[in-house]
């Protein structure tokens, strides 16, 4: 393995070219869900309570995971079958595209929430297609050994976006939402054309058999594989019930009442944990009981969620959500690991597709129940019940998966 970051990133160019790629992409994601998600807030509390607004926001997770759930498995098949980098930069294109359409919305006087609605299902299709084939994607472009430490720089882009991107997002909303949007696409239009730039053969070797037999020859794998399939599932809970994302926009608004600017700090709250956690696992991997440590990380994630649905103080909140984003990067690290050591390459991606199905779709309809929720109970009792959900998953998964408990090394081999 690289013995330094800056030493990996020199050995794996095409790498480099991803990971500087996926940087602009990473910020404008953050910069469109932040924006999304506070217009479609205050359109809906022009007109509706606290708990019906909420519940509108939670809507936008709906949109987006009911195209994913029906084509992810489908994009994992493609992933197995096709250029996988052409696969990333038409489903980027697709999402480029939606945000362009989000500008001009935003540009009207009265843009209405149902072609908002349709723009977010435009999102979750072109994602159901992008998480499995860039997934995919990495393990063509580094060494077997060098995956751990790949993986760990792509989750640190992800959390450096997570912090930075919702403020700089909340800047621009406090200028203006086209401002915010537009910016958004401009930073997804440069990730492109770096991405375009990868070298390398991204064609998986081509499978043969009916697209149907091969989706669930993937299934098959992931269910026999008590250790992929234990550790996929366990966070599909954790982020299904830990949904308190969605809850930002009420949270600021209407409860803590820091405006635009505080909803973005919370939305950077667990990404600076996040990102400490990431950062320390990139030059400190787990190298043993991974299987324990994932899950005291989902337990630390949901007794953190508890603690911010009651906190009526912003640096209380902001380092409840810190605790949160840390013990979630903690479960991450570990799965992907897992995941992408233990799979052949041929299956990679219709794996990553049930993978992405699991966690990608489950943090949109953990967007969608923690609307649903707090439209009878409220947002703070919806997000207190989602933590506490969250830490009776983490108990029963350690008892009926202890492959996964057992698990030490990050090799996916399981020890008593």
């Amino acid at each position: 393995m690289s013995n330094t970051p800056l030493l990996f990133l020199s050995r794996h160019k095409d790498y480099r070219r991803y990971f500087l790629g996926m940087i602009p992409i990473q910020f404008g994601t953050q910069i469109e869900a932040i924006t999304l998600a506070w217009q479609v807030y205050h359109i809906a509390r022009q007109t509706r309570s606290i708990e019906e607004s909420a519940f509108m926001v939670g809507m936008v997770g709906l949109c987006q995971f009911l195209p994913m759930f029906v084509l992810t498995l489908f994009a994992g098949n493609a992933a197995d079958r096709y250029n996988r980098k052409a696969i990333v930069i038409w489903a980027l294109l697709a999402e480029a595209l939606g945000v362009v359409a989000l500008t001009a919305l935003s540009l009207q006087p009265d843009p209405g929430l149902m072609p908002i609605f349709v723009i977010a299902g435009l999102f979750g299709a072109a994602r159901a297609f992008l998480s499995p084939a860039a997934s995919a994607l990495v393990p063509m472009l580094v060494t077997r050994d060098d995956m751990p430490v790949a993986i760990s720089f792509s989750t640190t882009i992800w959390m450096t976006s997570v912090i930075v991107g919702p403020f700089i997002g909340g800047l621009l909303i406090a200028g203006s939402i086209p401002l915010a949007y537009g910016v958004a696409a401009l930073t997804y239009g440069i990730g492109i054309i770096l991405i375009l730039s990868i070298r390398a053969n991204t064609t998986p070797e081509r499978q043969t058999g009916h697209p149907i037999t091969l989706i669930i020859e993937g299934l098959a794998y992931v269910w026999q594989n008590k250790v992929v399939f234990g550790a996929i599932s366990l966070d599909l809970f954790a982020v299904l019930l830990g949904g308190a994302t969605a809850l930002l926009p009420a949270f600021a608004t209407d409860i803590l009442h820091v405006g635009p600017m505080g909803n973005a700090l919370l939305r950077m709250g667990p990404a600076v944990g996040g990102l400490a956690m990431s950062t320390y696992l990139t030059f400190r991997p787990i190298k043993r009981k991974a299987g324990v440590k994932m899950f005291l990380g989902v337990a630390a994630f949901g007794l953190s969620t508890v603690v911010f649905a009651y906190s009526r103080s912003l640096p209380l909140s902001l380092l409840a959500l810190a605790v949160l984003g840390a013990g979630d990067m903690i479960s991450v690290n570990v799965r992907h690991t897992l995941i992408q050591i233990v799979t052949p390459d041929h299956m990679r991606g219709r794996v990553s597709a049930v993978s992405g199905l699991f966690i990608s779709g489950s943090n949109e309809l953990g967007e969608f129940e923690s609307g649903v929720l707090s439209r009878f109970v409220g947002p703070v009792m919806a997000a207190a019940f989602g933590g506490i959900g969250t830490i009776i998953v983490t108990g029963v998964w350690a008892w009926i998966f202890p492959a996964l408990r057992r698990a030490d090394k990050l090799d996916g081999t399981p020890h008593g």
